[in-house]
Protein backbone atom coordinates (compact mmCIF):
# COMPACT_ATOMS: atom_id res chain seq x y z
CA UNK A 1 0.00 0.00 0.00
CA UNK A 2 3.03 2.24 0.84
CA UNK A 3 4.28 1.63 -2.67
CA UNK A 4 1.39 2.91 -4.56
CA UNK A 5 1.25 5.79 -2.23
CA UNK A 6 4.72 6.77 -3.61
CA UNK A 7 4.23 6.03 -6.81
CA UNK A 8 1.24 8.63 -6.72
CA UNK A 9 3.45 10.86 -4.50
CA UNK A 10 5.90 10.52 -7.49
CA UNK A 11 3.90 11.20 -10.51
CA UNK A 12 2.72 14.46 -9.00
CA UNK A 13 5.74 15.75 -8.30
CA UNK A 14 7.57 14.90 -11.95
CA UNK A 15 5.73 16.19 -14.50
CA UNK A 16 8.15 15.82 -17.13
CA UNK A 17 8.08 11.41 -16.34
CA UNK A 18 4.35 11.75 -16.70
CA UNK A 19 4.54 13.38 -20.12
CA UNK A 20 6.98 11.19 -21.23
CA UNK A 21 5.72 7.87 -19.74
CA UNK A 22 2.44 8.67 -21.37
CA UNK A 23 4.03 10.32 -25.19
CA UNK A 24 1.43 13.38 -24.90
CA UNK A 25 2.57 16.11 -26.93
CA UNK A 26 2.12 18.83 -25.30
CA UNK A 27 -0.29 21.59 -27.17
CA UNK A 28 1.30 25.29 -27.50
CA UNK A 29 -0.92 28.03 -26.41
CA UNK A 30 -3.41 29.65 -28.96
CA UNK A 31 -4.51 25.84 -30.08
CA UNK A 32 -8.14 26.35 -31.46
CA UNK A 33 -9.08 23.26 -29.32
CA UNK A 34 -7.70 24.33 -26.35
CA UNK A 35 -9.96 26.21 -23.56
CA UNK A 36 -6.86 26.94 -21.25
CA UNK A 37 -3.75 25.08 -19.60
CA UNK A 38 -1.80 24.81 -16.57
CA UNK A 39 1.57 25.00 -15.62
CA UNK A 40 2.20 26.31 -12.30
CA UNK A 41 5.80 26.46 -10.56
CA UNK A 42 4.99 25.55 -7.19
CA UNK A 43 7.74 25.64 -4.53
CA UNK A 44 7.85 21.93 -4.29
CA UNK A 45 7.80 21.30 -8.26
CA UNK A 46 5.80 21.55 -11.32
CA UNK A 47 1.88 21.14 -10.94
CA UNK A 48 1.15 18.11 -13.82
CA UNK A 49 -0.48 20.30 -17.00
CA UNK A 50 -3.97 19.76 -17.51
CA UNK A 51 -6.19 20.82 -20.44
CA UNK A 52 -9.55 21.32 -21.38
CA UNK A 53 -10.54 20.77 -24.87
CA UNK A 54 -13.56 22.42 -26.83
CA UNK A 55 -14.13 18.44 -28.28
CA UNK A 56 -15.73 17.67 -24.48
CA UNK A 57 -18.95 19.37 -25.66
CA UNK A 58 -19.21 17.23 -28.60
CA UNK A 59 -18.18 14.30 -26.91
CA UNK A 60 -20.77 14.87 -23.90
CA UNK A 61 -23.67 16.15 -26.63
CA UNK A 62 -22.65 12.83 -29.05
CA UNK A 63 -23.24 10.74 -25.68
CA UNK A 64 -26.35 12.11 -24.69
CA UNK A 65 -27.96 11.67 -28.33
CA UNK A 66 -27.67 8.29 -28.47
CA UNK A 67 -28.87 8.06 -25.26
CA UNK A 68 -32.03 9.74 -25.83
CA UNK A 69 -32.49 7.39 -28.78
CA UNK A 70 -32.50 4.24 -26.49
CA UNK A 71 -34.46 5.98 -23.83
CA UNK A 72 -37.21 6.99 -26.06
CA UNK A 73 -37.68 2.97 -26.59
CA UNK A 74 -38.14 2.42 -23.24
CA UNK A 75 -41.47 4.14 -23.31
CA UNK A 76 -42.74 3.88 -26.55
CA UNK A 77 -44.46 0.76 -25.58
CA UNK A 78 -46.00 1.84 -22.10
CA UNK A 79 -47.46 5.35 -23.83
CA UNK A 80 -49.70 3.87 -25.83
CA UNK A 81 -50.29 0.76 -23.95
CA UNK A 82 -54.21 0.37 -24.86
CA UNK A 83 -53.07 0.42 -28.51
CA UNK A 84 -50.59 -2.16 -28.87
CA UNK A 85 -52.71 -4.41 -26.43
CA UNK A 86 -55.25 -4.38 -29.13
CA UNK A 87 -52.69 -4.94 -31.79
CA UNK A 88 -50.62 -7.66 -30.63
CA UNK A 89 -53.78 -8.86 -28.26
CA UNK A 90 -52.20 -9.12 -25.11
CA UNK A 91 -53.11 -8.17 -21.81
CA UNK A 92 -52.06 -4.67 -20.16
CA UNK A 93 -49.05 -6.54 -17.58
CA UNK A 94 -47.22 -7.93 -20.58
CA UNK A 95 -47.14 -4.32 -21.91
CA UNK A 96 -46.01 -3.35 -19.20
CA UNK A 97 -42.78 -5.78 -18.96
CA UNK A 98 -42.21 -4.03 -22.18
CA UNK A 99 -40.87 -1.46 -19.82
CA UNK A 100 -39.97 -3.15 -16.98
CA UNK A 101 -37.19 -5.47 -19.74
CA UNK A 102 -35.15 -2.44 -19.31
CA UNK A 103 -34.92 -2.43 -15.82
CA UNK A 104 -34.93 -6.28 -15.36
CA UNK A 105 -31.62 -6.38 -18.04
CA UNK A 106 -29.99 -4.04 -16.19
CA UNK A 107 -29.52 -6.01 -12.99
CA UNK A 108 -27.33 -8.98 -14.13
CA UNK A 109 -25.76 -6.94 -16.91
CA UNK A 110 -24.26 -4.26 -15.17
CA UNK A 111 -21.57 -6.07 -13.40
CA UNK A 112 -19.87 -7.43 -16.63
CA UNK A 113 -20.53 -4.30 -18.77
CA UNK A 114 -18.97 -2.09 -16.03
CA UNK A 115 -15.96 -4.08 -15.67
CA UNK A 116 -15.34 -4.31 -19.13
CA UNK A 117 -16.00 -0.81 -18.69
CA UNK A 118 -13.08 -0.26 -16.83
CA UNK A 119 -11.16 -2.95 -18.87
CA UNK A 120 -11.64 -1.02 -22.06
CA UNK A 121 -13.06 2.14 -22.15
CA UNK A 122 -15.32 4.64 -23.13
CA UNK A 123 -15.32 4.14 -26.99
CA UNK A 124 -15.32 0.02 -26.77
CA UNK A 125 -18.78 0.89 -24.43
CA UNK A 126 -20.35 3.72 -26.95
CA UNK A 127 -19.69 1.10 -29.82
CA UNK A 128 -21.34 -1.96 -28.12
CA UNK A 129 -24.17 0.65 -26.79
CA UNK A 130 -25.28 1.85 -30.70
CA UNK A 131 -24.43 -1.27 -32.70
CA UNK A 132 -26.94 -3.28 -30.25
CA UNK A 133 -29.88 -0.32 -30.08
CA UNK A 134 -29.31 -0.13 -33.66
CA UNK A 135 -29.82 -3.83 -34.55
CA UNK A 136 -32.51 -3.86 -31.84
CA UNK A 137 -34.83 -0.87 -33.62
CA UNK A 138 -34.74 -3.19 -37.23
CA UNK A 139 -36.16 -6.14 -35.28
CA UNK A 140 -39.21 -4.24 -34.37
CA UNK A 141 -39.22 -2.94 -37.98
CA UNK A 142 -39.39 -6.65 -38.77
CA UNK A 143 -42.39 -7.36 -35.77
CA UNK A 144 -45.06 -5.18 -36.96
CA UNK A 145 -47.71 -8.36 -37.50
CA UNK A 146 -50.11 -8.80 -35.06
CA UNK A 147 -48.81 -12.32 -34.36
CA UNK A 148 -45.13 -11.09 -33.83
CA UNK A 149 -45.31 -9.95 -30.57
CA UNK A 150 -42.02 -12.26 -29.24
CA UNK A 151 -39.57 -10.80 -32.30
CA UNK A 152 -41.07 -7.56 -31.46
CA UNK A 153 -39.90 -8.04 -26.88
CA UNK A 154 -36.92 -9.33 -28.77
CA UNK A 155 -35.91 -6.25 -30.37
CA UNK A 156 -37.15 -4.37 -26.82
CA UNK A 157 -34.77 -7.21 -25.11
CA UNK A 158 -31.82 -5.97 -27.72
CA UNK A 159 -32.49 -2.10 -27.00
CA UNK A 160 -32.56 -3.03 -23.02
CA UNK A 161 -29.35 -4.74 -23.27
CA UNK A 162 -27.88 -1.58 -25.02
CA UNK A 163 -29.20 0.68 -21.93
CA UNK A 164 -26.62 -0.97 -19.65
CA UNK A 165 -23.90 0.57 -21.89
CA UNK A 166 -25.22 3.93 -21.14
CA UNK A 167 -26.93 4.72 -17.92
CA UNK A 168 -23.84 4.44 -15.77
CA UNK A 169 -21.99 6.76 -18.33
CA UNK A 170 -22.55 10.54 -18.01
CA UNK A 171 -20.30 10.46 -14.59
CA UNK A 172 -17.50 8.87 -16.28
CA UNK A 173 -17.39 11.34 -19.43
CA UNK A 174 -17.59 14.32 -16.94
CA UNK A 175 -14.73 12.97 -15.03
CA UNK A 176 -12.54 12.37 -18.19
CA UNK A 177 -13.52 15.46 -20.31
CA UNK A 178 -14.13 18.01 -18.04
CA UNK A 179 -12.58 20.30 -15.33
CA UNK A 180 -13.29 20.17 -11.28
CA UNK A 181 -15.63 23.10 -11.80
CA UNK A 182 -17.50 22.02 -15.01
CA UNK A 183 -18.33 17.96 -13.94
CA UNK A 184 -21.93 18.58 -12.34
CA UNK A 185 -23.14 20.48 -15.61
CA UNK A 186 -21.30 17.76 -17.83
CA UNK A 187 -23.36 15.03 -16.16
CA UNK A 188 -26.57 16.76 -16.15
CA UNK A 189 -26.03 17.28 -19.58
CA UNK A 190 -25.05 13.28 -19.96
CA UNK A 191 -28.25 12.83 -17.97
CA UNK A 192 -30.44 15.17 -20.00
CA UNK A 193 -30.21 13.35 -23.04
CA UNK A 194 -31.83 10.35 -21.46
CA UNK A 195 -34.64 12.75 -20.36
CA UNK A 196 -35.20 14.42 -23.39
CA UNK A 197 -35.70 10.61 -25.11
CA UNK A 198 -37.95 9.72 -22.69
CA UNK A 199 -39.41 13.30 -23.21
CA UNK A 200 -39.95 12.40 -26.97
CA UNK A 201 -41.27 8.75 -25.74
CA UNK A 202 -44.43 10.03 -23.95
CA UNK A 203 -44.86 12.88 -26.78
CA UNK A 204 -44.19 11.26 -30.40
CA UNK A 205 -45.76 7.43 -30.22
CA UNK A 206 -49.58 8.86 -29.26
CA UNK A 207 -49.50 11.43 -32.55
CA UNK A 208 -47.56 8.56 -34.86
CA UNK A 209 -49.80 5.62 -33.83
CA UNK A 210 -53.42 6.99 -33.48
CA UNK A 211 -56.04 4.65 -31.91
CA UNK A 212 -57.82 3.05 -35.28
CA UNK A 213 -59.52 0.13 -35.50
CA UNK A 214 -58.69 -0.97 -38.78
CA UNK A 215 -55.65 -3.34 -38.33
CA UNK A 216 -53.80 -2.69 -41.43
CA UNK A 217 -53.77 0.95 -41.17
CA UNK A 218 -52.88 0.49 -37.40
CA UNK A 219 -49.48 -1.58 -38.52
CA UNK A 220 -48.36 0.88 -40.98
CA UNK A 221 -48.72 3.69 -38.07
CA UNK A 222 -46.50 1.36 -35.70
CA UNK A 223 -44.40 0.84 -38.91
CA UNK A 224 -43.25 4.55 -39.62
CA UNK A 225 -42.44 4.89 -35.91
CA UNK A 226 -40.08 1.75 -36.17
CA UNK A 227 -38.93 2.89 -39.36
CA UNK A 228 -37.97 6.89 -38.18
CA UNK A 229 -36.19 5.49 -34.86
CA UNK A 230 -34.18 2.96 -36.76
CA UNK A 231 -32.89 5.65 -39.34
CA UNK A 232 -31.81 7.56 -36.13
CA UNK A 233 -30.00 4.72 -34.42
CA UNK A 234 -28.28 3.44 -37.47
CA UNK A 235 -27.00 7.71 -38.37
CA UNK A 236 -26.22 7.98 -34.70
CA UNK A 237 -23.97 4.52 -35.04
CA UNK A 238 -22.01 5.68 -37.76
CA UNK A 239 -21.44 8.92 -36.14
CA UNK A 240 -19.95 7.04 -33.00
CA UNK A 241 -17.77 4.67 -34.87
CA UNK A 242 -16.56 7.36 -36.94
CA UNK A 243 -15.81 10.47 -34.46
CA UNK A 244 -16.18 9.04 -30.33
CA UNK A 245 -12.86 9.37 -28.80
CA UNK A 246 -11.45 7.21 -26.03
CA UNK A 247 -10.43 10.35 -23.35
CA UNK A 248 -8.23 13.81 -24.52
CA UNK A 249 -4.40 13.31 -24.72
CA UNK A 250 -4.09 15.62 -21.91
CA UNK A 251 -5.86 15.22 -18.43
CA UNK A 252 -8.38 17.98 -17.48
CA UNK A 253 -8.07 17.73 -13.58
CA UNK A 254 -5.07 16.83 -11.17
CA UNK A 255 -7.35 14.28 -9.82
CA UNK A 256 -7.43 12.26 -13.71
CA UNK A 257 -3.40 13.15 -13.79
CA UNK A 258 -3.19 10.95 -10.94
CA UNK A 259 -5.51 8.37 -12.08
CA UNK A 260 -3.79 7.96 -15.10
CA UNK A 261 -0.75 6.72 -13.45
CA UNK A 262 -1.74 4.09 -11.61
CA UNK A 263 -0.79 0.92 -13.22
CA UNK A 264 -3.52 -1.46 -14.60
CA UNK A 265 -2.03 -4.34 -12.61
CA UNK A 266 -3.18 -2.55 -8.93
CA UNK A 267 -6.95 -2.36 -10.61
CA UNK A 268 -9.25 -5.62 -9.13
CA UNK A 269 -13.09 -4.61 -9.70
CA UNK A 270 -13.76 -6.94 -6.90
CA UNK A 271 -12.03 -5.41 -4.40
CA UNK A 272 -13.91 -2.03 -5.60
CA UNK A 273 -16.95 -3.67 -5.39
CA UNK A 274 -16.01 -4.73 -1.97
CA UNK A 275 -15.13 -1.25 -0.66
CA UNK A 276 -18.52 0.20 -2.08
CA UNK A 277 -20.38 -1.43 -0.24
CA UNK A 278 -18.25 -1.08 3.22
CA UNK A 279 -18.53 2.35 2.41
CA UNK A 280 -21.70 3.31 4.58
CA UNK A 281 -23.10 6.66 3.12
CA UNK A 282 -22.79 5.45 -0.19
CA UNK A 283 -24.77 2.44 1.02
CA UNK A 284 -27.37 4.97 2.08
CA UNK A 285 -27.17 6.79 -1.22
CA UNK A 286 -27.74 3.17 -3.33
CA UNK A 287 -31.32 3.10 -1.33
CA UNK A 288 -32.35 6.28 -1.75
CA UNK A 289 -31.06 6.42 -5.07
CA UNK A 290 -33.73 3.92 -6.05
CA UNK A 291 -36.39 4.22 -4.00
CA UNK A 292 -36.74 8.13 -5.90
CA UNK A 293 -35.76 6.72 -9.39
CA UNK A 294 -37.57 3.39 -8.70
CA UNK A 295 -40.97 5.54 -8.25
CA UNK A 296 -40.21 7.69 -11.47
CA UNK A 297 -40.00 4.77 -13.45
CA UNK A 298 -43.39 3.17 -12.07
CA UNK A 299 -45.17 6.65 -12.53
CA UNK A 300 -43.90 6.46 -16.35
CA UNK A 301 -44.45 3.12 -17.11
CA UNK A 302 -48.29 3.48 -15.82
CA UNK A 303 -48.99 7.22 -16.49
CA UNK A 304 -51.35 6.16 -19.34
CA UNK A 305 -53.50 3.12 -17.59
CA UNK A 306 -53.72 5.88 -15.02
CA UNK A 307 -54.74 9.17 -16.89
CA UNK A 308 -57.34 6.83 -18.97
CA UNK A 309 -58.62 5.95 -16.09
CA UNK A 310 -59.77 9.50 -15.13
CA UNK A 311 -59.62 10.96 -18.42
CA UNK A 312 -60.79 8.24 -21.13
CA UNK A 313 -59.70 8.86 -25.15
CA UNK A 314 -57.08 11.07 -23.79
CA UNK A 315 -53.90 9.24 -24.95
CA UNK A 316 -52.20 12.25 -26.82
CA UNK A 317 -52.38 14.45 -23.77
CA UNK A 318 -51.53 11.57 -21.53
CA UNK A 319 -48.32 11.76 -23.73
CA UNK A 320 -47.96 15.72 -23.24
CA UNK A 321 -48.38 14.75 -19.45
CA UNK A 322 -45.46 12.62 -19.81
CA UNK A 323 -43.47 15.15 -21.85
CA UNK A 324 -44.26 17.92 -19.27
CA UNK A 325 -43.02 15.45 -16.57
CA UNK A 326 -39.54 15.04 -18.00
CA UNK A 327 -39.10 18.51 -19.66
CA UNK A 328 -39.54 20.23 -15.91
CA UNK A 329 -37.15 17.33 -15.05
CA UNK A 330 -34.63 18.21 -17.67
CA UNK A 331 -34.79 21.71 -16.18
CA UNK A 332 -34.71 20.61 -13.17
CA UNK A 333 -31.40 18.77 -13.94
CA UNK A 334 -29.51 21.68 -15.30
CA UNK A 335 -30.08 23.76 -12.52
CA UNK A 336 -29.00 21.50 -10.13
CA UNK A 337 -26.05 20.24 -12.31
CA UNK A 338 -24.95 24.50 -12.16
CA UNK A 339 -25.85 24.86 -8.57
CA UNK A 340 -23.74 21.87 -7.49
CA UNK A 341 -20.80 23.53 -9.61
CA UNK A 342 -20.94 26.95 -7.86
CA UNK A 343 -21.63 25.71 -4.20
CA UNK A 344 -20.83 21.69 -3.94
CA UNK A 345 -23.45 21.70 -1.57
CA UNK A 346 -24.23 18.26 -2.18
CA UNK A 347 -26.08 16.20 1.04
CA UNK A 348 -27.99 19.48 1.40
CA UNK A 349 -29.30 20.04 -2.36
CA UNK A 350 -30.01 16.25 -2.11
CA UNK A 351 -31.98 16.41 0.71
CA UNK A 352 -33.98 19.40 -0.70
CA UNK A 353 -34.83 17.82 -4.13
CA UNK A 354 -35.84 14.25 -2.28
CA UNK A 355 -38.09 16.22 0.27
CA UNK A 356 -39.45 18.36 -2.64
CA UNK A 357 -39.81 14.98 -4.65
CA UNK A 358 -42.08 13.43 -1.90
CA UNK A 359 -44.23 17.04 -1.78
CA UNK A 360 -44.50 16.76 -5.65
CA UNK A 361 -45.93 13.17 -5.41
CA UNK A 362 -48.63 13.98 -2.43
CA UNK A 363 -50.16 16.83 -4.20
CA UNK A 364 -50.55 14.71 -8.17
CA UNK A 365 -51.56 11.83 -6.04
CA UNK A 366 -54.64 14.18 -4.76
CA UNK A 367 -55.13 16.03 -7.16
CA UNK A 368 -55.07 13.55 -10.40
CA UNK A 369 -59.03 12.54 -10.19
CA UNK A 370 -60.52 16.60 -9.89
CA UNK A 371 -61.56 16.43 -13.15
CA UNK A 372 -59.54 18.96 -14.43
CA UNK A 373 -56.15 18.21 -17.13
CA UNK A 374 -54.65 21.13 -16.57
CA UNK A 375 -54.10 20.76 -13.10
CA UNK A 376 -52.18 17.52 -13.91
CA UNK A 377 -49.86 19.20 -16.17
CA UNK A 378 -49.36 21.45 -13.54
CA UNK A 379 -48.94 18.61 -10.89
CA UNK A 380 -46.55 16.59 -12.80
CA UNK A 381 -44.71 19.43 -14.16
CA UNK A 382 -43.76 19.94 -10.47
CA UNK A 383 -43.28 16.22 -9.92
CA UNK A 384 -41.07 16.06 -12.51
CA UNK A 385 -38.88 18.92 -11.72
CA UNK A 386 -38.12 17.82 -8.38
CA UNK A 387 -37.85 13.65 -9.07
CA UNK A 388 -36.41 13.59 -12.82
CA UNK A 389 -33.87 16.47 -11.70
CA UNK A 390 -32.21 14.20 -8.96
CA UNK A 391 -30.82 11.79 -11.49
CA UNK A 392 -27.40 14.18 -11.84
CA UNK A 393 -27.49 14.47 -8.18
CA UNK A 394 -27.64 10.93 -6.98
CA UNK A 395 -24.71 10.42 -9.94
CA UNK A 396 -22.69 13.31 -8.77
CA UNK A 397 -23.06 13.05 -5.01
CA UNK A 398 -22.21 9.22 -5.45
CA UNK A 399 -18.35 9.80 -6.98
CA UNK A 400 -17.63 12.23 -4.22
CA UNK A 401 -18.55 9.94 -1.48
CA UNK A 402 -16.22 7.32 -3.28
CA UNK A 403 -13.42 8.87 -5.35
CA UNK A 404 -11.01 7.30 -5.63
CA UNK A 405 -13.37 4.45 -7.14
CA UNK A 406 -14.51 4.16 -10.90
CA UNK A 407 -17.43 6.14 -11.58
CA UNK A 408 -18.79 3.47 -13.94
CA UNK A 409 -18.89 0.99 -11.11
CA UNK A 410 -20.23 3.48 -8.32
CA UNK A 411 -22.98 4.78 -10.79
CA UNK A 412 -24.03 0.81 -11.80
CA UNK A 413 -25.01 0.40 -8.63
CA UNK A 414 -27.01 2.89 -7.99
CA UNK A 415 -28.81 2.35 -11.41
CA UNK A 416 -29.27 -1.44 -10.29
CA UNK A 417 -30.98 -0.05 -7.47
CA UNK A 418 -33.24 1.92 -9.09
CA UNK A 419 -34.29 -0.94 -11.79
CA UNK A 420 -34.91 -3.35 -8.64
CA UNK A 421 -36.75 -1.11 -7.10
CA UNK A 422 -38.59 0.31 -10.10
CA UNK A 423 -39.45 -3.80 -11.31
CA UNK A 424 -41.05 -3.84 -7.50
CA UNK A 425 -43.05 -0.81 -7.78
CA UNK A 426 -44.69 -0.71 -11.13
CA UNK A 427 -45.79 -4.46 -10.88
CA UNK A 428 -46.58 -3.59 -6.95
CA UNK A 429 -48.23 -0.02 -7.95
CA UNK A 430 -50.28 -1.84 -10.93
CA UNK A 431 -51.96 -4.29 -8.81
CA UNK A 432 -52.92 -1.62 -5.98
CA UNK A 433 -53.95 0.34 -8.68
CA UNK A 434 -56.09 -2.73 -10.20
CA UNK A 435 -57.56 -2.96 -6.42
CA UNK A 436 -57.91 -0.24 -4.97
CA UNK A 437 -57.84 2.35 -7.82
CA UNK A 438 -54.58 5.29 -8.60
CA UNK A 439 -55.09 7.51 -5.22
CA UNK A 440 -54.29 4.22 -3.67
CA UNK A 441 -51.20 3.33 -5.85
CA UNK A 442 -49.65 6.97 -5.53
CA UNK A 443 -50.10 6.96 -1.98
CA UNK A 444 -48.40 3.86 -1.95
CA UNK A 445 -45.35 5.71 -3.96
CA UNK A 446 -45.38 8.67 -1.45
CA UNK A 447 -44.67 6.34 2.01
CA UNK A 448 -41.42 4.85 0.06
CA UNK A 449 -40.20 8.23 -0.84
CA UNK A 450 -41.07 9.50 2.30
CA UNK A 451 -38.54 6.60 3.76
CA UNK A 452 -35.99 7.74 1.10
CA UNK A 453 -36.08 11.53 2.49
CA UNK A 454 -35.66 10.40 6.12
CA UNK A 455 -32.67 7.62 4.96
CA UNK A 456 -31.31 10.78 2.94
CA UNK A 457 -30.43 12.82 6.00
CA UNK A 458 -28.65 10.23 7.34
CA UNK A 459 -25.93 10.47 4.75
CA UNK A 460 -22.19 11.64 6.07
CA UNK A 461 -21.42 14.42 3.87
CA UNK A 462 -17.76 13.36 2.17
CA UNK A 463 -16.58 14.78 -0.29
CA UNK A 464 -13.41 13.20 -1.24
CA UNK A 465 -13.45 14.09 -4.96
CA UNK A 466 -13.47 17.94 -4.04
CA UNK A 467 -10.41 17.53 -1.30
CA UNK A 468 -8.44 15.46 -3.42
CA UNK A 469 -8.34 18.48 -6.41
CA UNK A 470 -7.94 21.63 -3.26
CA UNK A 471 -5.33 19.51 -2.43
CA UNK A 472 -3.55 18.46 -5.53
CA UNK A 473 -3.87 22.53 -6.21
CA UNK A 474 -2.12 23.38 -3.54
CA UNK A 475 0.97 20.60 -3.91
CA UNK A 476 -0.33 17.64 -1.83
CA UNK A 477 -0.61 14.34 -2.98
CA UNK A 478 -4.44 14.28 -1.46
CA UNK A 479 -4.86 10.58 -2.72
CA UNK A 480 -2.34 9.03 -0.70
CA UNK A 481 -4.39 10.44 2.35
CA UNK A 482 -7.80 9.63 2.01
CA UNK A 483 -9.42 7.16 4.29
CA UNK A 484 -12.86 4.91 4.28
CA UNK A 485 -13.17 3.68 7.64
CA UNK A 486 -9.89 3.96 8.77
CA UNK A 487 -8.71 2.05 6.19
CA UNK A 488 -6.52 4.61 3.34
CA UNK A 489 -7.96 3.58 -0.01
CA UNK A 490 -5.73 5.55 -2.48
CA UNK A 491 -3.81 3.30 -2.64
CA UNK A 492 -5.51 1.12 -4.28
CA UNK A 493 -6.90 3.43 -6.95
CA UNK A 494 -8.75 1.69 -9.26
CA UNK A 495 -7.17 2.32 -12.79
CA UNK A 496 -8.92 2.21 -15.50
CA UNK A 497 -7.34 3.97 -19.20
CA UNK A 498 -10.13 6.85 -19.10
CA UNK A 499 -10.97 7.28 -15.02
Amino acid sequence: MSENADLIDGKIGDTKNFVDQEKINIIKPGDPDVECQSNLNRGEGVEPITHLYKRRWFMVCLFSSYSLCNAFQWIQYGIISNIFMKFYSVDAFTIDWMSMIYMLTYIPFIFPITWLLDKKGLRVIALVATAMNCVGTWIKVASVRPDLFGVTMLGQFACALAQVFILGMPSRIASVWFGSEEVSTACSIGVFGNQLGIAIGFLVPPILVPNVEDMDELAHHISVMFYMTAGVATLLFILVALTFQERPDIPPTQAQVVARSIPPDQYSYMDSILRLLRNRPFVLLILTYGLNVGCFYAVGTLLNRMIIEHYPGEEVNAGRIGLTIVIAGMVGSLICGIWLDRTKTYKQTTLAIYLMSLVGMLVYAFTLDLGHLWVVFITGGALGFFMTGYLPLGFEFAVELTYPESEGTSSGLLNCSAQVFGIIFTISQGKVIDTFGTLAGNIFLCIFLFIGSIMTGFIKSDLRRQKANQSAKEGVAAPASLEQDGEVVASQYPYSPDH
